[in-house]
């Protein structure tokens, strides 16, 4: 990686990580039984910060020798895709969030795990074509 985009890539995965940490301990408890429509909001709008954590960490740390495969990424947006229709099925079927929140565990576990996968895999992407085009 060249030198002169790591400060940038920093200050995104600092700002990205503060992003997400406010968003997810100040907002979505704020708005979570008022007003479901923004506490959607809030949630894409950390679930984006999260993801853009991991983008960030995997252009700084990682040093893929030739273009990676983009299967990370595509188990990350399944993963992340079944556990929302998770979610759906459990509300669906009468275990509300008030009702039952240890039922969704499982299924936050695994949009956190497909978004950093997701992040992960177009970061170190964009990191060997941004090698290749050095070269």
């Amino acid at each position: 990686m060249s030198t002169d985009r790591r400060p940038l890539l920093l200050v995104l995965l600092g700002s990205a990580v503060l992003a997400t940490l406010v968003v997810h301990f100040s907002f979505v408890p704020q708005y979570f039984r008022e007003d479901p429509f923004m506490t959607g909001l809030a949630l894409a709008f950390g679930w984006l910060t999260y993801a853009l954590i991991f983008y960030a960490a995997s252009r700084l740390w990682s040093d893929p020798q030739e273009l990676p495969s983009m299967r990370t990424a595509d188990i990350g947006i399944a993963l992340f895709l079944v556990s929302l229709l998770l979610g759906a099925a459990l509300d669906a079927f009468g275990f509300t969030l008030e009702a039952i929140l240890e039922a969704y565990v499982v299924p936050a576990i695994g949009i956190y795990v497909g978004l950093a996968l997701l992040g992960w895999a177009i970061g170190r992407r964009t990191e060997a074509i941004n090698a290749i085009v050095r070269q």
